[in-house]
């Protein structure tokens, strides 16, 4: 993980915190099936369906993006009643896809990662048990962090428990070459994602107005971003 402000790089070593890794990406979408289709169209990458979040309105589709990474494609999923709660990622008011946000990964405890946060002054929220159901008819189970969606830099942790890993049946055609964050306090982001154990060098963190860019390699050339940012940070 590489932070700059100003003129200055430096590497931060985290390595005693555990190894800790870019779960995915969350590209939000108001309409699942054309930007599936888009996408696959420009990318030329297959994706696979994911299935539905029952009682939550969206479902995803997903592709590998190397190093147990991969990218989640989230939308409305209209075979499902509208649900009570607003839809995640706030897709109900999206006009366009978008990168949203990004989950990781860390090899300590989601308690742990809780209470790492709260040292540094980020609150997490609560951890949520979850599940989907693949097409294949294997159960997923997972827990995950949940919090208000304010600041687009600040992951949501997950822990698979003990479910297969989506990547080990995705296909891998585009490659995650960087995520950088771009934040207005870079020192302290870096050490919050240091305390929760985050250890991917492909995260970069500048200074800047928050926002996130993902760089994605296809065919060896690194020819797509993906870019979200909020006006209110």
């Amino acid at each position: 993980m590489e932070i700059e402000s100003g003129n200055t790089d430096r590497k931060i070593d985290n390595k005693s915190q555990g190894s800790g890794v870019i779960d995915h990406l969350v590209y939000a979408t108001p309409d699942l099936d054309q930007t599936i289709a888009s996408l696959s169209s420009e990318w030329g990458v297959a994706f696979v369906e994911g299935g539905p979040h029952v009682g939550r309105g969206t479902r995803n589709w997903l592709t590998g993006l190397g190093g147990g990474t991969y990218l989640e494609v989230i939308g409305p999923d209209h075979e499902q009643p509208t649900p009570q709660s607003p839809r995640p990622f706030g897709i109900d008011g999206l006009e366009e896809p978008g990168l949203v946000a990004w989950c990781a990964r860390s090899a300590e405890p989601l308690d742990s990662v809780l209470a790492a946060g709260l040292a540094c002054g980020v609150d997490l929220g609560a951890i949520s048990d979850m599940s989907r159901r693949r097409p294949d008819g294997v159960l997923l189970s997972w827990r995950l962090t949940v919090a208000a969606l304010t600041d687009p830099t600040i992951p949501f942790f997950i822990d698979w428990l003990d479910s297969p890993h989506p990547t080990a049946t995705l296909p891998t055609t585009a490659l995650l070459a960087t995520l950088e964050l771009r934040h207005r306090d870079p020192a302290l982001l870096t050490t919050f994602l240091t305390a929760a154990g985050l250890d991917d060098s492909r995260i970069t963190i500048h200074a800047g107005p928050v926002g996130l860019t993902a760089e994605l390699m296809i065919d060896g050339r690194p020819t797509t971003w993906l870019t979200g940012s909020i006006s209110s940070q």
